[in-house]
């Protein structure tokens, strides 16, 4: 069986940061546009998503800016985390995927995000492998993430993976590792792709030769 390696965010589930950028915001929407700037993309968060940046620590960098009001920090906890909603026809599409090949799970993320995600998203669960930004240190946009999926995989080789995006750099850097993608869309879109058929016929062959 192929492995697809699984984007999490605007994938599995929406991601809109905004509701926590207003959430926090001392100053309405101009405040929350700089808080979105500044700490929801950037260098860091790059730091946050690769493990260089604790959460317990980011949180409190968050805190302590003068754009942000007081929190209770369980409130601001919680603000950060619960920016996500399900993305129309993933479970149904994971439940498909999961009948032909491997799922593995490859995210640019940070503890508070997915620890919020495993738990209020069952389309999440039961995953064969995950591999995630803060844990290895890598984001999709270096070919060292692919590189370390590779070496993390017993010796199998790039075309036994696809990887499903919304991001068109990561799909660019996977090439780099020798790793064919799809940048997604939908759902419905990514299930009738050429390309996914032409992976799921590979993985078929392969296991006949085996």
């Amino acid at each position: 069986m192929g492995i697809i390696l699984l984007d999490i965010g605007n994938v599995l589930v929406n991601v809109d940061f905004m509701p926590f950028c207003r959430a926090v915001s001392r100053e309405g929407e101009p405040g929350a546009a700089a808080i979105m700037e500044r700490y929801c993309q950037g260098e860091l968060k790059d730091r946050h998503d690769t493990g260089r940046t604790g959460p317990l620590e980011y949180l409190a960098m968050i805190a302590a800016d003068p754009l942000t009001r007081d929190l209770p920090p369980d409130r601001l906890r919680l603000a950060w985390q619960d920016i996500f909603a399900p993305t129309p026809g993933s479970a149904e599409a994971v439940e498909a995927l999961r009948q032909r090949h491997r799922l593995w799970i490859m995210s640019d993320t940070d503890p508070l995000h997915f620890a919020f995600l495993i738990d209020r998203f069952p389309v999440l669960r039961n995953m064969d492998r995950y591999f995630l930004s803060y844990e290895h240190g890598w984001l999709k946009r270096s070919p060292e993430a692919f590189r370390y999926v590779l070496d993390s995989s017993d010796g199998l080789d790039a075309s036994e993976f696809l990887l499903i995006d919304d991001r068109e750099v990561n799909t660019r850097t996977c090439a780099v590792a020798g790793i064919q993608s799809i940048l997604f869309r939908s759902w419905k879109e990514t299930l009738a792709s050429s390309a996914l058929a032409a992976f799921s016929q590979h993985s078929v062959h392969e296991e006949a030769s085996l």
